[in-house]
């Protein structure tokens, strides 16, 4: 850049400046509760009198378009002068203008440690959330924290007795321990970590649940000595190498660079090549992520370019940081405790069956919820003020329990019915558009969307050895365990098993010397290697003996340690995995659907965009989107990070793509080398050649 820009742009930067400064000296003049950048609101009208530093700022405010950051005229308000692009410069005017659905995402702390003001008549306004898994507290604790709504103003209606949604964790008196699912963090759940700095922790006083986490990870670092097992509980020795193919790194690449719309209706069978279904990358991918052959493309894409920056840490799960406790006791309670002490309501027993929206010329507004109370259809009629937060479709409705000696009772099982999916099909019903979504995408093919856990309590010295000759670490001293799951290989073709032990203990009322082992099958209608029944037809004892089998114990052995040594419960989910059907944009409804006036959908099933499904992350997200949306709080959504969009993190993952090796070491034709050739010939001595050095793609 020569010396004639460099000024030009420094005098340009400071005169911008100097410019927001002029106008911050005379905003004690003005209301305190105006726009941003001298705007009063949206459709351009200020104050009826204002100061000259006013109409300079107001008129420079009207000529940055927010749909491409160029700077034009929008003839708003009573401005009718032309500005040309050279007369003004500044980068941040339109940066953070609010879309159309009245929010704005943004990145760094300056947005993240920003307080909203109240929004006016919010004492006024009332807010109904459907359902209280994590997307729904999240949303009552925005409504709290960030919208001032008096809690007293917020219900939470609850079909069960209890919080918590998906994210559960009980001792069942009759049963024992359980534990449908767990759930995996990183660093980069940018939603999730802003909640948690201003939650209370209930454990440690005087410090957040943040706090707490953070620590935690730190001094523990989540990390897996053995990924996975064959023949008996011996080391598979993947070794952290992802063994790709040439072609398979090829599609992937391409399926990462492919726009979302081109990957609609598809699934990942019709994008990857056969050779990669042997890789390691996918033995990792599908236990870890519980994706199949005919899992959504376009779901594989957003996991991929969402963890990009994650790579190196896939095969082993150093990427991964894990709570205290179960998901319940660490996550879900906390949020509960806070919200009670600001007054909100968690109401149980409250079956929502409908929400009934009228449509008034494209204004739709959220007239009536109905719901079943002690076996009685009741309403609450709505007005504008009341808002509502509908948790649309649950991946864990429907759930089959079984216990030691009973098998799940899946009889009630059908294609596409369950309490969730019910009420959602009754609102999408009502939509002129389909703009309240598609559940029979998700809800349709419960063979395809199933899967089984279960949880093993033992307390049995010989048990935990086998583990511990698996792991290389004791389970009872309070510490990562097996870092993440440890999958059976040699049980792909059978019941595709995978177990994982937390820190224990994994409940607080749980005895010091038992260890609670969490183990689930991707396929639940194939004989297992050892038990030769399907695994969702198995009684708990059963299904102990099928994971002692697998991790050593001497089959004379199995049977009398599983009956026992271990009580082992399980649960049947036929639609866990729906998220991850083969889907179109608009099958998932918006957080707030156009035109939508007071309401809007949170969860799994709502669409927002870049985030992944089957996170805490993504729920606490949409909670977050549609309380700033529906009450217009000024401050940006943190955006989905960005590694997608760094060329470190992109180079990076490439060296770990090809199993840590220089590209000079990779298998190339004639051709390929001699573009190589020239292509770091072109690069030399500049910082694109020390990027490909620091990442280890060049030595």
């Amino acid at each position: 850049m020569n010396k004639k820009i460099i000024k030009t742009a420094s005098v340009i930067a400071v005169g911008s400046g100097a410019a927001a400064l002029y106008k911050a000296k005379f905003a004690k003049d003005n209301d305190s509760d105006s726009g941003s950048c001298g705007c009063k609101n949206s459709n351009g009208k200020g104050a009826d009198k204002k100061s000259m530093s006013d109409r300079v700022i107001e008129k420079w405010c009207q000529y940055v378009d927010d749909s491409d950051g160029k700077i034009k005229s929008k003839n708003r308000g009573n401005a009718t002068d032309n500005y040309e692009k050279s007369d003004y410069q500044n980068t941040e005017r339109g940066k953070y203008d609010k879309n159309s659905k009245g929010i704005y995402y943004a990145s760094g702390n300056y947005e993240a440690f920003a307080r909203p003001k109240k929004p006016v008549g919010i004492e006024e306004k009332s807010a109904y959330i459907v359902g209280s898994g994590l997307g729904a507290l999240a949303a009552a604790c925005f409504l709290v924290r960030d919208a001032k709504m008096p809690g007293e103003n917020i219900h939470i209606l609850e079909a069960l007795d209890i919080a918590g949604g998906a994210c559960d964790g009980i001792n069942d008196a009759s049963r024992g321990y359980i534990m449908r699912g767990g759930r995996e963090m990183d660093n980069h759940f940018e939603v999730m970590w802003d909640t948690f700095r201003d939650v209370p922790s209930i454990e440690t006083p005087g410090v957040s649940v943040l706090d707490e986490y953070y620590w935690l990870n730190k001094h523990d670092p989540n990390y897996s000595l053995c990924r996975a097992t064959v023949n008996c509980g011996k080391d598979a020795h993947t070794d952290k190498k992802f063994e790709l193919d040439k072609e398979s790194a090829m599609a992937l690449s391409k399926l990462f660079l492919t726009p979302e719309k081109d990957l609609e209706d598809k699934k990942i069978s019709e994008v990857l090549p056969d050779s990669f279904w042997s890789t390691n990358f996918w033995l990792y991918w599908q236990t870890m992520f519980a994706f199949q052959r005919w899992s959504s493309a376009l779901e594989m894409k957003r996991y991929l370019c969402r963890y990009v920056h994650h790579i190196d840490g896939l095969p082993d799960f150093s990427a991964l940081r894990f709570t205290k406790y179960n998901q319940y006791e660490s996550m879900i309670l906390p949020l509960v405790k806070y919200l009670e002490a600001h007054g909100v309501r968690i109401e149980y027993g409250m079956d929502v069956k409908n929400v009934i929206i009228k449509d008034d010329g494209g204004r739709k507004i959220a007239k009536q919820i109905v719901y079943i109370k002690d076996g009685k259809q009741q309403t609450i009629d709505l007005i504008e003020d009341d808002l509502v937060f509908i948790t649309n479709g649950c991946c864990t409705d429907t759930s089959c329990y079984g216990d030691q000696t009973h098998a799940p009772d899946l009889s009630g099982v059908k294609n596409g019915f369950g309490e969730s999916w019910d009420m959602w099909k009754a609102i999408a019903a009502q939509a002129k558009n389909g703009e309240y979504g598609n559940p029979d995408k998700f809800c349709s093919d419960v063979d395809a969307t199933n899967w089984m856990s279960a949880t093993v309590a033992t307390s049995d010295d010989e048990i935990i050895r086998y583990i511990m000759n698996i792991c290389k670490r004791d389970p009872r001293m309070g510490k990562v365990t097996t870092g993440g799951i440890v999958t059976v290989k040699d049980s792909t073709e059978n019941w595709y098993l995978s177990w994982t032990i937390n820190r224990q203990p994994q409940f607080k009322s749980q005895d010091k010397n038992m260890v609670l082992v969490w183990l689930y099958s991707l396929n639940t209608n194939k004989e297992g290697n050892y038990v030769k029944k399907a695994m969702r037809d198995c009684t708990g004892e059963e299904i102990c003996r099928e994971w002692l089998y697998h991790i050593g114990v001497p089959t004379e052995k199995i049977n009398a340690l599983a009956k026992n040594s271990c009580n082992t419960t399980t649960c049947y989910m036929p639609y866990i995995n729906a998220f991850f059907q083969p889907r179109k944009e608009s099958d998932r409804p918006k957080v707030v659907p156009d035109g939508a006036v007071n309401f809007a959908f949170i969860g799994q099933f709502a669409e927002t965009p870049r985030d992944t499904i089957f996170t805490t992350e993504y729920s606490m997200r949409t909670g977050m989107e549609s309380v700033y949306t529906l009450l217009d709080i000024d401050r940006g959504v943190p955006e989905v990070w960005g590694s997608k969009y760094d060329v470190r993190e992109l180079l990076r993952a490439c060296y770990y793509a090809i199993d840590k090796k220089p590209i000079t070491d990779i298998k190339l034709s004639f051709k390929e080398k001699m573009l190589l050739k020239v292509v770091m010939k072109k690069v030399k001595g500049t910082d694109v050649e020390l990027l490909l050095k620091e990442s280890g793609l060049i030595e």
